[in-house]
């Protein structure tokens, strides 16, 4: 076998008149290239030329009297080949020939020096006036010879450096930010956003953004007290960006981005950047950047592009960010035909699992958008008008990844009297049967499951963790026993569903009962010793305290076990065989139904007034009033 033929590179396409190395070079042609070589450096003693068609050459001669010639360099480095180490290997410092002359005027300007004195309050100013006169300069020369891109060709490239000579100011906020907006800076950078040079703009979306990056002067700040000047500086410089409508010039510029250049790409990416960096700011931002602009049909339309990529899985992103507790928002995507467009996205990840990490949580922002808009009763109609019901039941069957989130959706589509619709299609569905596989699999993890072990499941890019699953699956039976009417088909389907393998489902709520006691038991054990050693020194617990302590008890199971509770005293209502066993399995446990007449007390107490008046103003019972018709009865058992 012929090793050199198994390693031989095949022959580039034809066309150059570049001079290639032989196959197998002879010494007297290597003495003659070597001769060549001397006779070119003559000429050019420069190792690197640019040639007749502009391109360079860089070439290398080691101690053999060997020459390489390249044409590139990994990353276009310009040291690449003129940088090795002691074995030879050339790896070059990673930066671009424009780059690296950069740095070298920066260092013949006085090196960190400089950069201090930038910094300065002078410094800033200086920056602030060139940067101005650029833009002026770059304005007059466009308006005058706007039929001759060649008049002002340098007057761009000009303002182009100015531009980027204003990024160190995001390490100065406090010196910088009140310059910019009171020197009216700030205001002639967010008109260049209108600028007809693409690449001016993506200059002013990349200094916004680094400018508004919420840990901008982080590194310089050391004292404490200096963290509440930076805040004030970041938010007079976003309302002085606001004032010049700057988010509206950014969706404008979300359309006009050719997402198939690279740097328009990366534009994109740095517009969606500045949303989430104002809205990280002040929340209250989302409604007006919904009401006011067309981001929320840019940002639906961008989710369905099928290819991903970083700027689909961001708009993701943002879209859950301005949905998260805003009902105005909300009811635009549902009026956008959004629930439409996010089951239809959702349906691709049906039969097959997110191919890497970053389309997994792609795919869990669509869910948790989806999850959002449902707490709207007028989006849960959309929901099953666009038969998402149905969908997700698909989905628990087919058990790929988007199984979990799936329970989680149908959780808040079915919850409140608003869900009742969504309740009875869910059982025509035969949703129960695959709700309670997922249930009592032997896969899923009680409630109290060990959360580091769940979160490296996540990590890895597996399924949601059971324990989370298990609590939607309550949230979902704890709604069929609310919105079912009473002596339905779909109501007794329900209840047989207890009632069947003897019992084994009223056994696993009984399971999951316990463990959600024991992390109370802890939880209270804390918050015990926590009161006691407030009133040692003095303090009184009052009604915030209390409510924080609340609080902490429903994260610490007292949720589970009020839902677990609530289903319980429904079955036990309803069927005199389940209720006999529950009070066996109780007894075993040295507790008994009063056990539970103690928790649904305390969630009569504590549940939320809206909703008791919504399910009212809807005609049937509230939600206070049914727990303590289960209540009575549980008493008087």
């Amino acid at each position: 076998m012929d090793i050199d033929k198994l390693f031989k590179v095949p022959k580039l396409p034809g066309g150059s008149n570049k001079r290639r190395m032989p196959e197998a070079p002879t010494p007297e042609m290597l003495k003659r290239m070597k001769l060549d070589t001397r006779a070119s450096d003559d000429i050019a003693p420069s190792s690197t030329s640019l040639s007749t068609n502009g391109s360079r050459k860089a070439s290398v001669q080691d101690e053999d009297d060997t020459v390489m010639q390249a044409d590139f360099a990994p990353g276009g480095d310009a040291d690449y080949f003129a940088e090795e180490d002691e074995e030879g290997r050339f790896f070059g410092g990673g930066l671009t020939s424009e780059q690296k002359d950069i740095l070298n005027i920066f260092d013949s300007a006085g090196g960190e020096e400089a950069r201090e004195d930038e910094l300065s309050i002078t410094g800033v100013r200086r920056l602030l006036l060139r940067f101005q006169r650029a833009a002026d300069k770059n304005q007059d020369q466009r308006s005058k010879y706007s039929d001759d891109p060649t008049k002002f060709i340098d007057s761009e490239a000009d303002l182009d450096l100015a531009i980027k000579a204003l990024l160190p100011l995001a390490q100065a906020p406090v010196v910088a930010f009140p310059e910019l907006v009171r020197s009216g800076a700030i205001s002639r950078l967010v008109g260049l956003l209108s600028h007809e040079n693409a690449d001016i703009v993506i200059d002013v979306v990349e200094l916004v953004h680094e400018l508004t990056d919420e840990e901008v002067g982080n590194e310089n700040e050391e004292e404490e007290e200096s963290e509440g000047s930076r805040e004030e500086a970041l938010k007079m410089l976003i309302e002085g960006l606001l004032e010049n409508s700057i988010m509206e010039l950014l969706v404008d510029n979300l359309s006009r981005l050719n997402e198939a250049e690279e740097s328009d790409r990366q534009g994109v990416f740095h517009i969606l950047g500045i949303f989430e960096n104002l809205l990280g700011f002040n929340a209250d931002l989302a409604a007006q950047l919904v009401q006011k602009t067309c981001i929320m049909t840019w940002l639906l339309a961008r989710i369905q592009i099928k290819t991903h990529d970083e700027n689909r899985g961001y708009a993701a992103e943002l879209l859950s960010i301005l949905l998260q507790d805003n009902r105005l928002n909300r009811l635009d995507m549902g009026k956008k035909d959004g629930v439409e467009i996010a089951l239809k996205v959702l349906s691709q990840f049906r039969r097959r699992d997110p191919v890497d990490a970053d389309e997994t949580e792609f795919m869990e922002n669509v869910f948790d958008t989806l999850c959002s808009a449902l707490a709207e009763h007028e989006v849960k109609k959309l929901f099953l008008d666009s038969e998402g019901v149905d969908l997700m039941v698909l989905m628990m069957k087919d058990k790929m990844q988007a199984r979990s989130r799936s329970i989680k959706v149908l959780d808040y589509a079915m919850s409140g009297s608003s869900g009742t619709s969504s309740c009875e299609t869910f059982v025509e569905a035969l949703g129960l049967k695959y709700l309670f596989s997922t249930f009592m699999g032997k896969y899923l993890w009680d409630i109290a499951s060990d959360h580091i072990a769940c979160q490296q499941q996540k990590l890895k890019g597996h399924a949601v963790p059971a324990s989370e699953d298990t609590s939607h699956t309550l949230g979902i039976v704890s709604s069929l026993f609310t919105n079912l009417p009473s002596d339905s088909p779909a109501r007794i389907r329900l209840l047989a569903k207890f009632v069947e393998n003897s019992y084994e489902k009223v056994d696993k709520l009984l399971e999951i009962r316990d463990a959600a006691q024991s992390r109370l038991n802890a939880v209270n054990r804390e918050i015990e010793n926590e009161e006691k050693a407030l009133i040692a020194e003095g303090d009184s617990v009052g009604p915030e305290e209390q409510d924080l302590y609340y609080l902490r008890r429903l994260d610490g199971g007292l949720f589970t076990l009020q839902t677990v509770d609530y289903i319980l005293a429904w079955i036990a209502m309803e069927d005199d065989g389940i209720r006999n066993h529950i009070q066996s399995m109780l007894n075993r446990r040295n507790k008994s139904l009063k056990d539970i007449v103690k928790i649904l007390e305390i969630y009569r107490d504590n549940v939320d007034e809206n909703d008791t008046q919504l399910n009212s103003a809807d005609g049937g019972p509230s939600q206070r009033e049914i727990l303590q018709n289960l209540i009575a009865f549980l008493d008087a058992c």
